[in-house]
């Protein structure tokens, strides 16, 4: 069987793929909240979605980024492979 290529470096940068999925997450509370103080739309579950999604992708992008610096730092601890 023939191994498929590496995927190229831009897909497989974690810290571009975590803030994109954060920012995406932020763009949809804004749009909910934008809406909710122009035509008075509840902020509902989706909105609570969304800012939650903000929220967990924050912390996660802070946690690979203390990571990452940890395995550059050569911690014991740390990560590996998280150039």
């Amino acid at each position: 069987m023939i191994d498929p290529p590496p995927l190229p470096r831009r897909f497989g940068e974690m810290s571009m793929v975590v803030a994109v999925g954060t920012l995406g997450w932020l763009a949809g509370a804004s749009v909910l909240l934008l809406a909710y103080l122009i035509a008075g739309r509840p902020l509902d579950i989706w909105f609570t979605t969304c800012v939650a999604g903000a929220v967990l992708g924050g912390i996660g992008y802070g946690i690979f980024r203390w990571q990452r610096a940890a395995a550059r730092r050569g911690a014991r601890g740390a990560q590996q492979g998280l150039d």
